[in-house]
């Protein structure tokens, strides 16, 4: 090879090079394999064939799988700029965009050429005497938008919505007050998807998606007889009014409607008039409270030193993705994904073992963030604009490692997350954890996200004597905060001098709030206390009664994660964060909180059917429950669900269930009674099949009805209903008096003594807005992660916590 001339290889090499088409993804911001980047020592090489970018330790990798030979080689160098260049106004608000925030970047200088493996002969670019088709090739690489900048783009774009032309002189007629909830389309029985036309208050459902979901259409033909042009979604309406989902028929888009405080207030959906009410004092002081919340979490002011090297390295911010970031972070400090990811697997077999598009690989992925968060290769002071050496260590900061691809793999599957828009940082760690433990199905072994699994037992307790077990799994443990359990004694006195101040006008400074403080123990026992359930059909008594419920963990996890639930849903349409400390120990013990299953002596209530409902061995949704899930915007079908799968347990264990069944593959289809699905005929090679794959039986005929029959499809219902594998373990243990029954077989277990070495706290008065940081217990001390900001804690948040992260003590 050696004696070969480089412009003859490439002319030999010429059937490989392709030509990108407009619909080509081109990676050339960032290896797939690493954080390298141009701007990277080795720069970055793009493969000419499938325009997938690699750093230069990798690079060779992909020649060996793929036999692809040439590359354009890019390579940027610091550009040295006065510091006196005027600042562009931003026209645009987002960041790193054009017309958006300026970022103050250093500029680069950027050479190209192209170079062919394996001997990595170089030819100079741009050079006339290249070949056409690569010039054409390298010239299409170089003009296109990256496909990172692409996504980031569109999910910055796509949240912008235009004023509706028709809001400014929108005429409002009739006097119809709309309730806060209970809501019902004015045409049919639909109680979710419903829209309230502005012109005259009209509660209608939307229209019906392709697959048979959604509404009846009755809101868009209501329009299409009456030309009123806009409607409000129901339930979308909270006191960030920019939030609200307004939608107009004439424009057919979403818009944003100036005047929606006073077009609802026409229907007694008042806002201007909650400045005046006890509510928005609560908020107003929460405003207060943001500034402390900010400085107190972020440590500002503080001077905290930066830290750097393996396992401290920080996570740009690519537009309101510290909810991600913060989770990450506190996930990659534990010894499960440590290991899977990072120590047990390099980064060259999770390259081997990819698709060919390893950016949509989310093993890949996983491998890649964590090599890149705790290898210590990105974690190191950066140099600032202007300066040419590394600063010293007490002023420097480091660049972080953006997480771009990560987000963009993990986020391909949802809705909301793909979005540049701020998120409930526990719905997307629960999120997270789903997809690991998907992408794990095939060895289930090596699932790192059964670390923080565990099971949960029901015992409800008949007025009759008898008692029913209710098992579920579970990967955290949400508590209510009982704020009379508060112990600070100020406390009464500041509520009864603010009480005062407000009857007489005044505000209330923010120097003189006090906040309850609440013992984590409070809400712990909380969770474990007897708990009264009115109506409960007792199967016993054939009638209802009033039963008493109480929970326990039938395992215990390696990792706890205990969610506190400070965001509450007040009367009259307002959401509010709870203004509370927890006071949280560094250790907790929860051995009392095992349960212990059937008891000797103990008797299980028959399962009979309701009365009524004789030819059905399927209980009856409590329609209580029902209705209170359905006022809060949730699809009657789904809410029915619920309400039997929790055997009408409460409101709270219902929506449990929803919020973690909301993807399930069958969650649209009908309710089936005991008659009905006894009729569909399972062909038995499915069910072997299935068994083949490790599913108990029972599992797999139960999987094989709610799907059809169709093995992929039973697979997925399998992984997402772990409560119907519990519950049909249940069955066939009901009598047994030990917590170890299959609906928690193979899952980690051992003693109840708990370290916490981990916190996500919020900033902001909803988890749709603010900021998450996180600090974590590592090597002894205490450090605080603010996306691309690592440094030692001076004063730990400890009793400010969102998501509070424990592991366990093995004594």
């Amino acid at each position: 090879m050696e004696g070969i001339n480089p412009m003859e290889l490439l002319r030999s090499n010429l059937s490989r090079v392709r030509i990108p088409e407009p619909t080509n993804r081109i990676y050339k911001q960032e290896c797939c394999l690493s954080f390298d980047s141009p701007r990277s020592e080795g720069g970055l090489f793009v493969d000419m064939t499938t325009f997938l970018a690699f750093g230069k330790d990798y690079v060779g990798w992909n020649y060996e799988k793929t036999g692809n030979p040439v590359y354009l080689h890019i390579k940027q160098t610091k550009k040295l700029v006065s510091e006196d260049r005027p600042l562009k106004k931003p026209t645009l608000l987002a960041i790193g965009v054009d017309g958006g925030f300026d970022n103050n970047e250093l500029e680069y200088e950027e050479t190209h050429k192209i170079v062919i493996l394996p001997s990595y002969a170089t030819l100079p670019f741009p050079s006339v005497e290249l070949p056409e088709k690569v010039r054409l090739a390298v010239d299409a690489i170089l003009m296109a938008e990256g496909a990172e900048r692409k996504e980031q783009v569109a999910a910055w774009t796509a949240d912008k919505k235009q004023i509706s032309a028709y809001a400014m002189d929108l005429r409002q007629i009739g006097n119809v007050v709309v309730p806060p909830s209970g809501w019902k389309c004015a045409k049919c029985d639909k109680r979710d998807n419903l829209w309230l036309n502005l012109t005259d208050g009209m509660i209608l459902c939307g229209r019906r998606n392709w697959d048979g979901t959604g509404g009846n259409n009755h809101a868009i033909e209501y329009y299409k007889e009456t030309g009123y042009p806009l409607a409000v979604k129901l339930g979308t309406i909270t006191s960030d009014l920019d939030a609200a989902d307004v939608f107009s028929y004439p424009e057919d888009d979403s818009v944003i409607d100036p005047l929606l405080a006073q077009h609802l207030a026409y229907f007694g959906i008042d806002f201007s008039s909650l400045q005046k009410t006890e509510m928005t004092t609560a908020e107003r002081e929460l405003d207060q409270n943001t500034n402390f919340d900010w400085d107190r979490i972020q440590e500002s002011g503080q001077d905290v030193e930066p830290i750097f090297g393996p396992g401290y390295t920080g996570l740009v911010n690519l537009g309101n993705s510290c909810y991600m970031a913060a989770t990450m972070q506190v996930v990659f400090s534990t010894q499960s994904f440590c290991r899977r990811y990072y120590m047990n697997q390099s980064l060259k077999m999770a390259f081997e073992t990819a698709p060919a598009d390893t950016t949509v690989d989310l093993n890949m992925q996983l491998t890649k963030l964590a090599h890149g968060l705790l290898s210590g290769k990105y974690s190191f002071p950066a140099v600032e604009k202007g300066e040419t050496t590394a600063p010293s260590v007490k002023d420097a900061k480091q660049e972080g490692i953006p997480p771009r691809m990560f987000k963009a793999v993990i986020a391909a599957s949802h809705p909301e997350f793909s979005t540049m828009r701020q998120q409930d940082a526990l719905e997307f760690f629960l999120h997270f954890l789903d997809q690991v433990e998907r992408s794990n199905a095939v060895k289930p072994e090596l699932d790192p996200s059964r670390s923080f699994k565990f099971g949960v037992e029901e015992r409800i307790l008949c007025s009759s004597g008898k008692v029913a077990y209710n098992k579920r799994l579970d990967y955290i443990l949400s508590l209510n905060i009982p704020l009379h359990e508060a112990t600070n004694k100020e406390l009464e006195a500041f509520n009864k001098s603010k009480a005062e101040k407000i009857s007489e006008g005044k505000d209330v400074s923010s120097d003189e709030i006090v906040r309850p403080r609440v013992p984590l123990e409070a809400c712990l026992a909380n969770f474990a206390a007897p708990e009264e359930i009115p109506d409960f059909y007792s199967s016993a008594l054939k009638a209802k009664t009033t039963a008493i419920k109480t929970a326990g963990l039938t395992s215990f996890p390696d990792y706890l994660v205990l969610h506190m639930r400070k965001f509450v849903m007040e009367a009259g349409w307002v959401p509010k964060k709870l203004d509370v400390y927890i006071d949280v120990p560094d250790v907790i013990d929860i051995s009392h909180m095992r349960s212990k299953g059937l008891q000797p002596g103990e008797e299980l209530l028959p399962e009979a059917a309701p009365e009524g409902a004789a030819e059905s061995s399927q209980p009856v949704a409590d329609e209580a429950i029902v209705a209170q899930l359905a006022s809060m915007g949730f699809n009657q079908l789904h809410c029915q669900k619920a309400a039997i799968n929790t055997l009408n347990a409460g409101v709270e264990e219902a929506m449990n269930w929803l919020l973690s069944h909301m993807d399930d593959p069958d969650i649209d289809a009908p309710i089936s009674h005991g008659s009905q699905s006894a009729e569909i005929s399972i062909d038995q090679s499915k069910v072997d099949t299935l068994i083949s794959f490790g599913f108990q039986e029972e599992i797999a005929r139960m999987a094989l009805k709610a799907s059809g029959g169709d093995i992929e499809k039973a697979t997925d219902w399998i992984f997402n209903n772990p409560s119907a594998s519990a519950s049909s373990a249940m069955d066939t243990n009901a009598s047994s008096n030990g917590p170890s029954t299959p609906v928690d077989a193979g899952l980690p277990d051992g003693g109840g003594r708990y370290r916490l070495f981990g916190i996500v706290s919020h900033i902001g008065t909803s988890t749709q807005c603010g900021h998450y940081v996180a600090h974590i217990l590592k090597d002894g001390r205490w450090v605080i992660f603010n996306d691309d900001k690592v440094g030692a804690s001076i004063n730990t948040p400890k009793d400010m916590g969102y998501l509070y992260f424990f592991e366990r003590i093995n004594s």
